[in-house]
């Protein structure tokens, strides 16, 4: 058999010189001068980058697409067959209606659909496969207005996450000429239904603004209600539970600043508390009483204040549940009477329930080695009941309503398995990796019941690291078709998360990122030791955020993986950095550093930065998936990384880069489409493990 020659991306001339520093960067022109046009408009991308995306794409195909298209096909029947394509979800009622999602059997997209509380005939909102056509549809979600006539709904038609707002009238089915259009996607209703409050981007896809959009009315006069100045602090629109005010947030990764209109009567926008650099605060509302969840006063793992709304200012704020360190408060909801909230310890979560009349507290936890735990309130403010959300690896997902009044837990859905699936045939752990400075780290497995512990054992290890966020050890019905072939499916809970509280996001950040790399190289080196796998039978995975950590962990350990698949992998985090016309740069600088300020930060980010550290070495096969028109990982840095892989590495281990030409960050928009990209990855894994699927 033939081997197709790899493309070679040509090499122009181009440096750059920060802090008495010059570096080349030969594959800078992948960077279309034109992104953001791009971004909306992907056929105005430059045709020699298109050309070379296109033949990076044809190479793939050539070698690992059509060798294992039968294999691929076989994964993606398996993950489908574990869906229940005619699934409902849990109607949630408010006022006269129940509201809720459906997806019909063989379709990629749901129907929004509503039935009388009492009962009665459903009706058809919204078809988003019928809305969707042929192309790429994002549909960021539909939302009923108070008085029930009206459902905005949103859809972003290219990947970019432009999102046009688009208005049906409930009583005749029909869309109004009226369409609010290249939005950030966030909306919410005033309380009289006229008008809708949402976000905007500025020219560099940044949320910055906050218009109002009185129904009836032309989108070009919308008034400005909130414009932020500041490029790192992106702004977002929301609303009280008690309907009693809409919030408008500003906020970087680690700042906050929150601001209220009186969803009645709206005005001019009131603020809470300025903005204070690294203190972070959420509010909701009862009964003219703000309920602030915040890190103020060194409440690392957070605390939840309160504040009289009409002076809300940060020294009106009570303790109402003091800081306790290593408890990590992730979440708090109100309802009429209740409070509740997400909490994690020692990596495990819990609901706890507080009754505000009485300070009475109920918790809510289950008994497993390693869950997920989910909370939520629907629609409606007066009421005794929320919902949780439960699942393990071994254990499907279940959704419960608990009555907060009597304590009863009523089972509403567990999610189906139509092909079949018994928890009791497989097993999961929680164990714990020793990083190089003695830090346990947290890691999850789920393997078949009976597997031996010889080392014989393919694995895949994925990771995150960032921002964080934790990776909830929950059900997924897509890894048992590694673990039915015999892999030890892993979770490396490093830092960067906050698994075990702040201080875990803190040691993964800024100065002390590479803490992420080392952790997730010390579970892989556990996974070894206690038997589970051997050197060289890792498939190691991860997107975005994760694909930095796929690119560092190759450079520094290539000889423990027998594979890496990068999903959109912020690869080339350097030069992102140094360019603040990107829509995540500004934003970013509090996560990773400032480079172009900080000679610290500068020579800090160079040193672990994928692309900068690629080395002339062995790497193992690389599989490397971009988006075209994602707004976040921009399409170039997978495609520098790649490209620069190529022409460095030694030896002939594969390496593939596939660029979806027509999405964004989030990949295929259709459920069965992304299943593809799954049966994929996997495909890549399998083959990558030494095993024929």
């Amino acid at each position: 058999m033939t081997k197709t020659i790899p493309p070679s991306a040509r090499r122009v001339s181009h440096n750059h010189t920060h802090h008495n520093v010059t570096r080349e960067d030969p594959y800078a022109w992948l960077r279309a001068d034109n992104w953001q046009e791009v971004m909306q408009k992907p056929e105005t991308l430059d045709p020699e980058i298109r050309a070379y995306l296109e033949a990076e794409n044809d190479y793939y195909e050539a070698e690992f697409g059509k060798p294992t298209a039968e294999l691929q096909d076989r994964i993606y029947k398996e993950i489908r067959g574990r869906i229940k394509e005619d699934d409902s979800g849990v109607p949630s009622p408010d006022g006269e209606w129940a509201y809720n999602t459906r997806m019909l059997e063989g379709k990629q997209y749901p129907l929004i659909v509503r039935t009388p509380r009492e009962g009665g005939a459903e009706s058809i909102l919204l078809d988003c496969n019928v809305e969707a056509g042929e192309g790429y549809f994002g549909f960021a979600g539909a939302s009923h207005d108070p008085s029930h006539r009206t459902l905005a709904w949103a859809a972003d038609r290219a990947g970019s996450e432009y999102y046009d707002i688009v208005l049906r009238d409930l009583e005749t089915g029909k869309d109004r000429d009226e369409v609010i259009r290249n939005t950030a996607g966030s909306y919410v209703w005033s309380n009289d239904s006229r008008a809708l409050y949402y976000t905007e981007y500025d020219d560099n896809h940044r949320p910055y603004r906050i218009r109002r959009h009185d129904i009836g009315t032309e989108q070009a006069s919308d008034p400005i209600i909130y414009e932020e100045k500041d490029p790192g602090f992106f702004v977002g629109v929301g609303k009280t539970l008690s309907d009693k005010f809409i919030i408008i947030d500003a906020h970087d990764h680690q700042t906050s600043e929150v601001r209220l209109i009186d969803a009645e009567k709206g005005g001019e926008p009131r603020l809470v508390a300025p903005r204070l650099i690294d203190r972070e605060y959420e509010v909701d509302e009862r009964d003219g009483v703000l309920y602030i969840r915040t890190n103020a006063d060194g409440a690392e793992d957070y605390k939840i204040v309160t504040a009289p709304v009409h002076t809300p200012a940060a020294e009106n704020w009570t303790d109402l549940v003091p800081h306790r360190e290593g408890v990590l408060i992730l979440d708090v909801a109100l309802l009429k009477n209740h409070m509740l909230r997400l909490e994690r310890e020692d990596g495990l979560p819990r609901i706890v329930a507080r009754d505000l009349r009485t300070g009475k507290e109920e918790t809510v936890r289950f008994d497993e080695e390693a869950y997920s735990l989910g909370m939520s309130t629907g629609y409606e403010f007066d009421t005794t009941v929320f919902r949780l959300t439960y699942s393990s690896p071994t254990t499907p997902s279940q959704v419960f309503d608990v009555d907060l009044e009597t304590g009863k837990r009523t089972l509403l859905k567990t999610q189906e398995v139509p092909s079949g699936h018994n928890p009791a045939d497989y097993e999961t752990r929680r164990l714990f990796a020793t990083a190089p400075d003695g830090e346990q780290v947290p890691v999850t497995l789920l393997y078949r019941k009976g597997t031996a512990r010889d080392g014989s054992n393919p694995a895949l290890l994925y990771g995150y690291g960032a921002y964080g966020m934790s990776m909830p050890a929950s059900f997924s019905v897509s890894v048992l078709s590694l673990v039915d072939r015999g892999f030890v499916y892993a979770i490396a809970h490093i830092r960067g998360g906050m698994e075990k509280g702040y201080r875990w996001y803190r040691h993964g950040r800024r100065e002390h990122k590479p803490n992420s790399f080392s952790d997730f190289i010390a579970a892989a080196e556990m996974l070894i030791a206690e038997g589970y796998t051997k050197k060289g039978r890792i498939i190691a995975q991860g997107g975005s955020a994760g694909g930095m950590l796929m690119g560092a962990i190759a450079n520094l350990r290539p000889d423990l993986w027998g594979g890496v698949i990068a999903q959109v992998p912020f690869v080339d985090v350097l030069n992102t950095m140094l360019d603040d016309t990107l829509p995540l740069t500004p934003p970013e600088w509090p996560e990773w550093g400032n480079p172009i300020t900080s000679p610290e930060d500068y020579h800090r980010i160079a040193a672990y930065a994928p692309y900068e550290a690629v080395s002339a070495q062995a790497y193992p096969p690389i599989f490397a998936l971009a988006g075209l028109t994602d707004p976040r990982v921009t399409y170039w840095e997978p495609a520098k990384w790649v490209a620069k892989l190529r022409a460095t590495k030694s030896g002939d281990a594969p390496l593939y880069l596939k660029t979806n030409m027509g999405a964004g960050h989030a990949g295929a928009s259709g459920r069965f489409d992304r299943l593809k990209e799954t049966a994929q990855c996997y495909a890549f894994a399998i083959k990558s493990a030494g095993l024929d699927g």
